[in-house]
């Protein structure tokens, strides 16, 4: 699952119907951004949205997203549930993948490590998690990403293996 993009696997698609925008004409590198400079796109549902995630850096093979941890996001010994990193860490090196693709491919992820270093407070302050590519195949692509906490802490690092719908 990554967030703010509008993915399929058949041959044909449909216009987003907030801007109009068909996303498989568009190469994922452009979409991001066009995605990321679209004052409306707190308004779509998504997970970003949801999360409340904001793109910081999108760049070829290079993603990053940041996220306010706040109390709905504890889990019951009230620090930040494990899931709110491995979102941004999934939403992060996906994203990074999907700057390297072309017009018309689709991605998903196939397969998610994550290692947790340290526990968030629910007030901590803003996470930020960064994507990169380390290889962009034909039919699978890796990345790697990691979550810093506000302070440059280091919180949960990751890889991911996605698979490419050419």
């Amino acid at each position: 699952m990554q967030p703010y993009i509008i993915m399929t696997t058949t041959s044909h698609s449909s216009p987003d119907a907030a801007t109009g925008t068909d996303p498989l004409s568009m190469s994922g590198l452009d979409l991001l951004r066009a995605w990321h400079s679209d004052p409306e796109r707190d308004a779509r549902p998504s997970i970003g949205r949801l999360l409340g995630m904001t793109p910081k850096q999108i760049d070829e093979g290079l993603v990053t997203f940041a996220v306010t941890p706040q109390p709905d996001f504890a889990n019951p010994l009230g620090t930040v549930h494990g899931g709110i990193c491995a979102t941004l860490l999934d939403s992060v090196m996906g994203c990074a993948v999907h700057t390297t693709l072309p017009a018309g491919v689709g991605y998903t992820t196939l397969e998610l490590k994550i290692n947790y270093i340290r526990a968030v407070a629910t007030d901590a302050g803003e996470l930020t998690a960064t994507g990169a590519v380390i290889h962009a195949g034909g039919r699978t692509a890796t990345a790697e990403g990691k979550v810093f906490s506000h302070d440059g802490k280091l919180v949960a690092h990751g890889t991911t293996t996605c698979i490419v719908f050419r």
